[in-house]
């Protein structure tokens, strides 16, 4: 008994919601809207935008100084789409923005009177996606951040009584005998009677279209009327010219709403004691029961009862104005998701006369109801398999009232990695040497991307100068631009003609990729297999159990570009070459800095003089030989004369119009933190590490070190080398995530494949 008692006194002390739901005045309702006006005043497009700003945020731009940046950011969907999720359904970065972009354009109002219909493959998880944002939504609608109000009225009878004649008192004694005897005939059912507050006085009279109260302030004045409720701010400013807020001037109450305000007002005299009948209760939102969200499978059968009423209620309400005519409760089933979300899953069979009978309503916003015109201000949604594009083919005039998104297969390596440890477990990357299972996403990713690229080839028209880290399709380059990562091997020449405009068309060749390949069903199924033949084995898995696998799979050989396991290859081996250099290198960072800022004030004398630098208060004697030394760090021993001049020229152009008038002088940018700066520190190291390990390639002795790391034979070698090695290891395993055993292997694998010289610029 005791833990019973204890489990009742938690449910009666955890956060009660019934106050929070309960009915307010309109004035009361008014001193909300004037606590959070935002969160008062928005309508269903508004609130989905704010579901994606409170679950995803602003995302996150690695290059946040790019002058060519196209706001291509990592958005974080997995608290709208993966936590708490029974089936979690993960956004790639390329869906991610096309989505956000598509939600910020619906809370401007750019995009409403639209149905939205995500586009894609079998296998591509659009249900998956639907079920976990509606999902989503409905929590979020039914917190108090997510909260907006509706209409209910409140019908007082002694008021109406006491503006009214005889008969009107005659009715509301009859009103009394009825509600005072719940047991006699005129109750039709239990359910009819809770629509009379249990309070006498009253008759409640829900809105069924959900309409926000403040649409009950009539239109022509309901501009001053707002500018006399708030003070002169921020906000007030942002209502009268935000176009997210045209709706709460343009809009008119529902039918029934505004039958009762005019047959309230003859009655009544005053729009104010109108409005003292009116009240505002939170918009609760129930999928399950169609409130607020309905969704239909195309084998849902439409309902034969198109017109909605409540007879009990307009008994009542027929009563209490004496006219049959005056106020008619009727609704259409779309009454009850306007301001909330209507979706279809897949356009084929009774969805697709769903669809056309969505064609006048998106168009006019609104439905007929015999003869009563409904509003219908809904967010409408669906999912379609391109195959299905033929059921509204021969429907021309609907083509420009559909928005379609693509959510095509993953094309975000990253996401595809996260899908395999979601289905497999977190654990699987404790099996895999570093960068082998996204090589392994690489592969699926690539049979998903068309094999020409005119973006690409646009930028890079000779693909064959990358052939040691990059495949003849640009394919592995590509997939690294949709990561939003720019790989560290393209040449600055390159790096500066990735503009703005390339970047973006680059990025929009997406939506006609991820349509075939291998399915998201498939690649699971492959990766099972590949996992369950080589994890047993004890060893963990490297790129040779890799490629041996792709290449013992006879069915993906036409899935899989020609050549693509071969490039993928050379660019693993680059990488950890690089990662070896990396953890290799020593540097005096105090001896780098003091460098490029002798060179970035340099630029700006003629050789032959001698100069006090302002960034270091040190002498500098400027010379051809002292540019020309920095430069062919920065460029290579070899470089031409020409381009050594070329890269100076602009150098000292970047620093006289933007470093230091802009950046320095204007903004107060420490020296050091100045784009210039960072730009030639990043490729100074760059080179620096390029030459890291070239001491120890033909010393025997150190390979063999790296073999014998934390064996007893390691004490043997001299300090020298075990102090080498011992940094090498360290590193490697701290920054690259390499278990001891990793490490060792990745090391060998560098020196007995001679990778130094094989990546070694001619």
């Amino acid at each position: 008994m005791d833990n019973i008692n204890k489990a009742m006194q938690h449910i009666d002390t955890v956060a009660d919601e019934s106050n929070h739901r309960r009915p307010i005045p309109f004035e009361e309702f008014l001193q909300v809207v004037l606590v959070n006006p935002v969160g008062t005043i928005r309508n269903v497009f508004q609130v989905f935008h704010d579901l994606f700003k409170a679950y995803v945020g602003e995302g996150v731009d690695e290059y946040p100084n790019d002058p060519e940046s196209i706001q291509y950011v990592s958005y974080d969907c997995s608290r709208l789409f993966v936590e708490g999720a029974d089936h979690p359904f993960f956004a790639d970065r390329l869906f991610a923005n096309r989505l956000v972009n598509h939600v910020e354009a619906l809370r401007s109002g750019a995009q409403q009177n639209k149905i939205y219909i995500f586009d894609g493959p079998h296998g591509c998880g659009k249900s998956t996606f639907l079920n976990n944002l509606l999902k989503r939504f409905e929590e979020y609608a039914n917190t108090v951040a997510g909260t907006r109000y509706e209409t209910v009225w409140r019908l007082d009878r002694r008021q109406l009584a006491s503006e009214g004649g005889n008969d009107t008192a005659s009715i509301i004694e009859s009103l009394f005998r009825m509600q005072k005897n719940p047991n006699k005939k005129q109750f039709d059912t239990v359910r009819d009677m809770a629509l009379t507050d249990t309070d006498n006085y009253f008759v409640e009279v829900p809105c069924p279209c959900h309409d926000n109260p403040l649409l009950l302030i009539p239109k022509s004045r309901r501009r001053q009327f707002l500018d006399d409720l708030f003070e002169n701010n921020e906000f007030k400013y942002t209502l009268f010219t935000d176009k997210a807020y045209e709706w709460i001037f343009h809009e008119v109450p529902c039918t029934i709403c505004g039958s009762l305000y005019e047959a309230l007002l003859t009655r009544l005299k005053s729009p104010a004691k109108v409005l003292e009948m009116v009240h505002a209760v939170p918009y609760r939102f129930n999928r399950r029961l169609g409130r607020g969200i309905s969704v239909f499978s195309p084998g849902d059968r439409p309902v034969k009862e198109i017109i909605q009423t409540n007879e009990y209620l307009q008994r009542l309400i027929n009563r209490l104005f004496s006219d049959s005519n005056q106020v008619r409760y009727i609704y259409s089933r779309f009454a009850k998701t306007n301001n909330g979300i209507y979706a279809l899953m897949d356009i084929k069979s009774h969805n697709i006369e769903r669809l056309i009978e969505l064609h006048n309503i998106i168009s006019e916003g609104l439905h007929k109801v015999e003869d009563i015109e409904e509003n219908v201000n809904s967010l409408f949604l669906a999912l379609m398999n391109p195959e299905d594009k033929k059921n509204i083919k021969d429907f021309q005039s609907f083509s420009d009232r559909i928005v379609y998104i693509n959510i095509p297969y993953v094309l975000d390596l990253n996401t595809e990695v996260e899908i395999y440890r979601n289905i497999f477990g977190s654990y699987i990357d404790d099996t895999f040497l570093p960068r082998v299972l996204h090589n392994f996403a690489r592969v699926i990713i690539s049979s998903r991307l068309n094999l020409r690229s005119e973006g690409m080839l646009e930028w890079i028209p000779e693909p064959e100068k990358y052939t040691r880290y990059c495949d003849k399709n640009l394919q592995l380059l590509k997939i690294e631009i949709y990561t939003g990562h720019i790989p560290e091997w393209l040449s600055e020449e390159d790096r500066k003609a990735l503009t703005a405009k390339r970047r973006r068309r680059i990025i929009g060749e997406s939506d006609k990729e991820g349509r075939q390949g291998i399915s998201g069903r498939d690649s699971i199924k492959i990766f099972n297999d590949f996992f369950t033949t080589y994890a047993k084995s004890g060893e963990l898995i490297d790129m040779s159990m890799l490629c041996k696998f792709f290449h013992g799979q006879k069915d993906l050989k036409a899935s899989i570009p020609e050549g693509f396991l071969d490039s993928l290859r050379s660019l693993y081996d680059f990488t950890i070459l690089q990662e070896v250099k990396e953890s290799l290198y020593y540097f005096n960072e105090e001896q780098i800095h003091r460098e490029i800022l002798h060179y970035m004030f340099a630029v700006n004398f003629e050789p032959g003089t001698v100069e006090t630098c302002k960034f270091t208060g040190e002498k500098v004697r400027i010379t051809d030989e002292l540019l020309d030394r920095f430069e062919r760090r920065m460029l290579g021993e070899k470089m031409e004369t020409v381009k050594l001049l070329t890269f100076r020229k602009e150098t000292q152009k970047e620093y006289t119009s933007r470093t230091l008038t802009q950046e320095i002088m204007v903004n107060g940018t420490p020296p050091m933190e100045t784009r210039l700066f960072q730009s030639l520190k990043e490729r100074y190291v760059f080179n620096l590490k390029e030459k890291a390990l070239d001491p120890f390639l033909e010393n025997e002795n150190f390979r063999r070190a790296i073999k014998d790391y934390a064996e007893e034979d390691f004490r043997t070698y001299d300090k020298k080398i075990r102090d080498d090695v011992t940094f090498l290891m360290d590193n490697i395993m701290k920054r690259y995530r390499y278990t001891e055993h990793g490490a060792r292997a990745v090391c060998i694998y560098v020196i007995d494949n001679d990778l130094a010289r094989k990546f070694t610029k001619p």
